[in-house]
């Protein structure tokens, strides 16, 4: 018989799926997370009364196919210095989103085929793992979303990105062909480089 306290992760959280999976039976687990007073932090998902939140890693846990993107990848790749005001994420359309954006999520929606383009799985600031999408992805994902991201923020991305060192132009070029705004992105960095 496996121990419940064995399955409770680094970051202090506790996850019905994994117990079930191990063996442990639905009573046993709320048994658990009733006497050592387990906050419930999402479905299926409980966090130890001594642990620190870490809301990225949390929303990952609750909607594990969504990827943090637009304003959330700029600020993680340090290509604006303004903290979003909500998280953003992208998920596949179709995905009912009613409680992530009733959760205060700002949410896009992409085909299910374009989600795993530019993923990468990167650590928070809590060292946990957290999937966002890499720079060229970000820089296309914020062009095609350009009428609903300020335009400071589109313009510093822009130029922070072409200055950086660690820029790919050709895997831009390539993912800017799969979102159709290779136009767009051609002549931003005509102008820009």
């Amino acid at each position: 018989m496996i121990e419940i306290s064995s399955l409770i992760t680094n970051t202090g959280m506790l996850s019905f799926s994994d117990a079930i999976h191990a063996g442990v039976s639905k009573n046993q687990f709320y048994r658990f997370v009733k006497k050592n007073r387990f906050e419930r932090i999402g479905n299926g998902i409980y966090m130890s009364p001594d642990a620190w939140k870490d809301d990225l890693y949390v929303l990952h846990r609750r909607c594990p196919q969504a990827v943090f993107s637009h304003e959330e990848a700029l600020y993680y790749h340090d290509l604006t210095d303004r903290e979003p005001l909500h998280h953003v994420i992208t998920i596949y359309t179709g995905y009912n989103t009613k409680r992530l954006t009733t959760s205060g999520c700002k949410v896009h929606t992409v085909k299910k085929e374009l989600m795993k383009i530019g993923k990468v799985l990167v650590l928070d600031s809590n060292r946990n793992p957290i999937p966002i999408y890499d720079l060229e992805r970000t820089i296309c994902d914020v062009v095609r979303s350009r009428r609903q991201v300020e335009a400071q923020d589109l313009n510093a991305a822009l130029k922070n990105y072409v200055t950086r060192r660690d820029k790919d132009l050709n895997r831009l070029m390539e993912y800017a062909e799969a979102f159709h705004v290779e136009k767009l992105i051609r002549s931003y960095m005509e102008v820009l480089l």
